[in-house]
């Protein structure tokens, strides 16, 4: 009888499953490995290729920029010589005009003096006469001088009737028209606005500079005479000026301000002579007291604001322009 065969445990069959389970990990980890390896190596050229591309854009923009400075720096000089063309051709311009306007005056001059009818005596009476009748139309709208305009017309006025032909007597009747038109106006207002303010300078040294309590007693009632013993009720513009040294200054102001209406006065300014005027006016108030000569200067003043300085005259010119017109006409 033969012996049983001893029973063994063999581990060799059990460790080879488990050997077998562990490859497809590692493989796994293998592959996984060599995938990271090669998207860490793309993403490294990737991150260089957008550094290349970068300083590229870099140079290519700082190329842009020194491009556009260039451009900037040509743009300036253009316009530099566009400015230098253009005022060379404004001054070219002025000239071409002043050559056009010479030329034009000397072929005026050339056709006046080929004029058979300007010349001999009357051309030269017929200048004599514009240039009066110029002059007094100066004289009357710059500086209001109405004698200096009658002495002016009234030249003027000889001298035309000194010309035989018969073409100029509509001219002389309205030389007439304008001299009784300028002889119309009387005086000066200018001169007459200085008498008067003379007049009203001379009236106001006379004023009385304290209130007269008798003249104002009777018409005050009953209970102000008796109140008026303790207590003096006065508007606030109305109070007089007591102390010498105010009145003093108030007197030199009020002696400034008739000196600037003077002043406007020789300008013949309107605005400045009824500013200075109504100043003047309100230093009344605090000068002198209230009475009927006080308001009758303060209504003069008023009335020589009202005054004009100028002579106003509609048909001033008229014989000038007729004179021009047919001088023109022939």
């Amino acid at each position: 009888m033969t012996d049983p065969l001893p029973v063994t445990d063999d581990p060799a069959p059990a460790a080879r499953p488990a050997r077998a389970r562990r490859w497809p990990w590692l493989l796994a980890v293998i592959v996984l490995a060599i995938a990271g390896a090669g998207g860490w190596r793309w993403w490294q050229q990737r991150q260089a290729a957008a550094h290349t591309a970068a300083a590229g854009l870099e140079q290519r923009v700082e190329a842009l920029e020194l491009r556009m400075a260039g451009l900037r720096r040509e743009l300036r000089g253009q316009s530099q010589r566009l400015q230098q063309a253009e005022a060379t051709n404004r001054v070219l311009r002025d000239e071409l005009l002043g050559l056009g306007q010479r030329a034009a005056l000397l072929e005026d001059s050339v056709s006046k003096l080929a004029d058979p009818d300007r010349h001999g005596a009357q051309a030269l009476r017929l200048d004599e006469v514009e240039w009066l009748l110029t002059a007094a139309q100066q004289r009357l709208t710059l500086a209001g001088d109405l004698d200096g305009a009658r002495r002016a017309y009234a030249l003027a006025a000889g001298l035309l009737d000194g010309i035989d032909d018969p073409a100029y007597l509509s001219l002389r009747q309205t030389l007439a028209q304008e001299r009784a038109a300028l002889d119309a106006q009387g005086a000066d207002p200018r001169l007459a606005a200085a008498a008067r303010l003379d007049a009203l300078l001379a009236a106001l040294s006379r004023l009385p500079e304290q209130p007269d309590p008798a003249a104002a007693a009777p018409r005050a009632p009953w209970w102000q005479r008796l109140l008026g013993r303790f207590v003096e009720v006065r508007r606030s513009g109305d109070v007089l000026l007591r102390a010498p040294s105010e009145r003093a200054a108030a007197q030199d102001a009020l002696q400034l301000e008739f000196t600037l209406a003077r002043a406007a006065l020789e300008r013949r300014d309107e605005a400045a002579w009824r500013a200075a005027l109504a100043r003047a006016e309100r230093w009344l108030s605090r000068l002198w007291p209230d009475t009927p000569q006080r308001r009758a200067h303060a209504a003069e003043l008023r009335a020589l604001q009202a005054l004009p300085l100028r002579p106003v005259l509609p048909v001033l010119g008229s014989t000038l322009a007729q004179l021009r017109a047919m001088r023109a006409a022939r």
